[in-house]
Formats: structure tokens, C-alpha cells, sequence
């Protein structure tokens, strides 16, 4: 009972170090070795910059594009989907109605993520039923030809990803309170007013975290485009899972793995000065009312 207050997170700092800390720090640290010979998988005598260089290669560069594509089209497009369906249920659902919703948006989580991935190659065959049907009501006039690229790729992260953006919107939007749309008409703004100037600015914190929670594990994805992307729907997670499982060259697979990392870390960096210059403005604006009116 006298320990120093810090003392309640010690666990969770243990934690970290030991699963998160110490694994980044041997994915780097092999990151500057290389692989001895056909059956040794790394080495670390020799260290250098060269697996950086060969993780830079054109074709790698380009699998990194088609990655940063994926996930922020993804992320931008479970933002769009979500933000209106967890409003509905936060603002007019009924609220003896809320855990239902809830729950619902949780079933696809009852379901191992591989299995779910492979219902949508089910789906998206050329012979599957939806092919069928949409040949069957003439929208196309041959087989679908969507499984094996990257709008497969895309369709099958949104359905994966999209409870991770839905639930913290979902609470984001429940604490924004009533009085507080109900003043913001009162003084004669519209429902869309309301929504883009009270609700969104307080809910903004829970907009974050569902953004952070989607685009972080969707950049690393790899079971997605194993399943439904093919070759044109190729993702750096393939690599780096094929570098340590396939060809056991855990000093490139690290190097992809860290360059990935700072792939992560500069595009919300770049995501976050481009939305608070956009917004800047705004504030301004809104600090000039107020010193008038004051």
C-alpha cells in the first residue's frame, strides 16, 4: 500500500517490453544481418545496410505502393461505411435496442479470421453464386473476374476491419450528448450542421482510434491478400511472412518488416499535419468569433 503510485502500471510495462519491446528490437537487430548459406536463416556477424537496399528493390517498392494503397482505401472506406451506421446506432437506435446492434456488429469476431476470408473467395469465384446471380439477372454477361485482384483484396479488408472502426465510433458518438444537438438547433443549425460542427469535433477522439485500429493491422495484413488477392493483389505482409516462412531469410524479412513499420509511422505522421492544417483555418475562425462577441 506504500508503493509509489507508478507501481499499477508495472504490469503493464512488463508487458510491453516483453512483447512488444524485446520482439521489435530482434526484428531490428537482425534487420542489419544476413543468411548464411541455403539452410542458416540469419547471422548477425557482419552487419550492414544491404538488406535495406535489396528490401528497396523496384519489385519490393512496388508491392509497398500497392500496400499503402490497400490500407488507406481501406481505412478511408471502413471511415465512410461505419461512421453512419455507428451514429444510427449510438443516436437513433432505441437504446433497449443497443446491445443487439452491438452484438451484431461482433458476430463476423465469432468466426476465425482465415474462415472468413475464404467465405469471400467462395463469394467472389467465377463459378460462385454471386457470379450466378448477377449473370442470371444480366448485370454481367460473363463469369466475375474480381477474385484474385486487388478490388478482392479491398472488399475482403473492409468486411474484416470494419467492427474495429464501427465500435469506437459507436462510443465516440454515445457520449456526445443530447442537450447538446438539441441547443445547437435551438440556435438554428440543421441536422447536417449539427453533425459536422457539435457532433463530429466532440467525437473526434474516437474517429482516431478507429482510424489507428483499422489502418495499423491492415498495412501488416497478410492472410487478405494471400486469400483473395493473387498476384495483382501482392501486400508486403506476404513478403515478410513468405521471407521467414518460405525462404528463410529472416535478415530481409526483418528489413521489410522495419521498413513497413516506418512506412506506418511517417503516413500518419504526414495524415496528421495535412488534417490539422486543413483545419486550422476553422479554429481560427472560430477564436475570432469569439474575441468579437466577447
Amino acid at each position: 500500500m506504500r508503493s509509489p503510485r507508478f507501481a499499477l502500471a508495472v504490469p503493464a510495462w512488463a508487458w510491453l517490453l516483453a512483447f512488444f519491446v524485446a520482439p521489435i528490437g530482434m526484428v531490428v537487430w537482425f534487420s542489419f544481418g544476413y543468411k548464411p548459406g541455403i539452410f542458416g536463416t540469419h547471422a548477425n556477424d557482419v552487419l550492414s545496410f544491404d538488406r535495406y537496399v535489396e528490401a528497396l528493390s523496384p519489385t519490393f517498392f512496388t508491392t509497398f505502393q500497392n500496400t499503402l494503397w490497400v490500407g488507406v482505401l481501406g481505412t478511408l472506406l471502413c471511415l465512410i461505411i461505419g461512421m453512419p451506421v455507428a451514429y444510427w446506432m449510438a443516436v437513433k437506435a432505441p437504446p433497449e435496442r443497443r446491445g443487439l446492434l452491438l452484438a451484431l456488429v461482433m458476430v463476423p469476431f465469432w468466426t476465425n479470421f482465415l474462415v472468413r476470408t475464404l467465405g469471400w473467395q467462395v463469394i467472389l469465384a467465377p463459378e460462385g453464386w454471386l457470379s450466378t446471380l448477377l449473370q442470371g439477372i444480366g448485370v454481367t454477361d460473363g463469369p466475375l473476374e474480381v477474385l484474385y485482384t486487388r478490388a478482392a483484396v479491398l472488399i475482403g479488408v473492409v468486411y474484416n476491419y470494419l467492427p474495429l472502426m464501427i465500435l469506437p465510433l459507436f462510443v465516440a458518438f454515445d457520449r456526445v450528448s443530447t442537450p447538446l444537438r438539441e441547443a445547437s438547433k435551438d440556435l438554428g443549425a440543421n441536422a447536417v450542421s449539427t453533425f459536422l460542427r457539435v457532433t463530429v469535433p466532440l467525437a473526434r477522439p474516437g474517429i482516431i482510434a478507429g482510424v489507428l485500429l483499422v489502418y495499423i493491422p491492415l498495412m501488416g495484413d497478410y492472410i487478405t491478400a494471400t486469400v483473395l488477392g493473387g498476384a495483382q493483389g501482392n501486400m508486403i505482409g506476404q513478403l515478410v511472412a513468405s521471407q521467414f516462412g518460405t525462404a528463410q531469410n529472416w535478415a530481409l524479412g526483418s528489413a521489410m518488416a522495419v521498413l513497413l513499420i516506418i512506412v506506418i509511422m511517417l503516413s500518419i505522421g504526414i495524415a496528421a499535419v495535412l488534417i490539422w492544417a486543413a483545419t486550422l483555418p476553422f479554429r481560427s475562425r472560430s477564436r475570432l468569433i469569439l474575441g468579437e462577441g466577447s
